[in-house]
C-alpha cells in the first residue's frame, strides 16, 4: 500500500510553470545622427615655421608647417636612396642631412624630435 502512494504521487502531473512571457520591444527613438564632417587639423601642427639654413637646404626656406617639412625630408630620403636596405626604419645620413641628424643613422622616429631642433 505504501509503495502505491508513492507511484500514485510520482505518476501525479507536475504543476506547468509559468514562462516569462516575450517583452514587448519598445520602440526607441534612435539618436539622431551627425553631419559626418572631415576632422579639423591641430592648430600645433598647422602652424608655420621657418626652417634653419642647413634645413632649408633640402625642403625649401620658406615658412612651412612641421607636417609639409617632415613630407618634404620623407621625399629626400626617397628620391637619394638614403633608407637603410636591411633596417627600412633607419636613414643613412648624407652630407646635406648629417648637420642637422648630429650622426651618420638615424632612426625614423628619430628624425622628427631631431628635425625639430631645427623649426622655429
Amino acid at each position: 500500500m505504501a509503495k502505491a502512494k508513492k507511484a500514485a504521487k510520482k505518476a501525479a502531473p507536475k504543476k506547468a510553470t509559468k514562462k516569462a512571457a516575450p517583452k514587448k520591444a519598445t520602440a526607441k527613438k534612435a539618436a539622431p545622427k551627425k553631419a559626418a564632417s572631415k576632422r579639423k587639423p591641430n592648430a600645433a601642427f598647422m602652424k608655420a615655421l621657418t626652417p634653419s639654413t642647413t634645413l632649408a637646404a633640402i625642403v625649401g626656406a620658406s615658412a612651412l608647417p612641421r607636417t609639409e617639412v617632415v613630407k618634404k625630408l620623407w621625399a629626400y630620403i626617397k628620391k637619394n636612396n638614403l633608407q637603410d636596405s636591411k633596417n627600412r626604419r633607419n636613414i643613412n645620413a648624407d652630407d646635406k642631412l648629417k648637420p642637422i641628424f648630429g650622426k651618420a643613422t638615424v632612426s625614423m622616429f628619430e628624425m622628427t624630435k631631431l628635425v625639430s631642433k631645427h623649426l622655429k
